[in-house]
């Protein structure tokens, strides 16, 4: 598995170079999907991703449609699925280009078996039905710490996924390792809230070892993205996702 190396963060920022990666993207008229768009990552990303206008359809896979109010969101498709039986509703995945999958709970929230559903089936059923139907770049976000050997359920689990979805052999397969997510969220999570607070009180440096803001990681999901890349696999730890999502600040004058 490779690693982002810090060459590729310096040539992206090279003035100019984002603007016209945007609009060669936007010329390749791609299309994508999105699982986990009701959450805190996703509601971000498929924001980004309207307001850059790069693919020309755009889709959310969910297990329940989300009403939406702007007018920005009227092109959106919204597969409804069942993902205790993703084998059925097989033509959701297909016919992608792009994938992005910000799909996740918690062990709180869903317990033990639940987390594991969640995470990893559910995960891995669609990444499998993804590549099926033609997805050239799966984009997967993972946490920092993931390791398949941890003795941590979550990391354990998010490592593992890692390893399987690099298995189905995408055309460019992105994992992204962000640590705490800075975000306002619906759902209660005591453990990142705590986190939060925490992080708050320490010198901005170290705070930034071991938090990123969701907007950072999806300005760092979409400059990835938009970048041209000759690596089958990219890993993005926590500082290259700061770096990639503060790229395009760095080019203003």
């Amino acid at each position: 598995m490779q690693r982002e190396a810090p060459s590729r963060c310096s040539r992206m920022m090279e003035a100019g170079s984002l603007p016209k990666f945007r609009e060669d993207f936007r010329t390749k008229n791609k299309s994508v999907f999105i699982l986990g768009a009701s959450g805190a990552t996703g509601q971000v990303l498929l924001r980004e991703i309207l307001k850059e206008n790069l693919f020309s359809k755009v889709t959310i896979i969910g297990r329940r449609k989300i009403e939406f109010e702007e007018e920005a969101y009227k092109h959106v498709h919204q597969e409804v699925v069942d993902f205790e039986k993703l084998d059925e509703y097989s033509s959701a995945f297909q016919g992608h280009d792009v994938g992005f999958c910000c799909l996740g709970t918690t062990r709180s929230k869903a317990g033990s078996d639940g987390f594991v559903r969640v995470d990893r089936d559910y995960v891995l059923k669609s990444a499998e039905l993804a590549k099926a139907g033609g997805c050239k770049h799966f984009n997967f976000l993972s946490s920092k710490g993931a390791d398949k050997s941890s003795s941590f359920l979550y990391l354990q689990i998010k490592g593992e996924v890692e390893a399987k979805i690099e298995e189905f052999n995408f055309e460019r397969y992105t994992i992204f390792r962000p640590a705490v997510l800075l975000c306002d969220r619906k759902e209660s999570r005591p453990a990142e809230w705590l986190a939060r607070k925490f992080l708050g009180s320490l010198p901005a440096s170290w705070a930034k070892d071991h938090s990123v803001p969701v907007t950072t990681v999806v300005r760092a999901m979409v400059n990835n993205l938009i970048m041209p890349s000759d690596k089958k696999t990219e890993l993005l730890d926590n500082q290259a996702i700061h770096n990639l999502g503060k790229a395009e600040d760095l080019n203003k004058p």
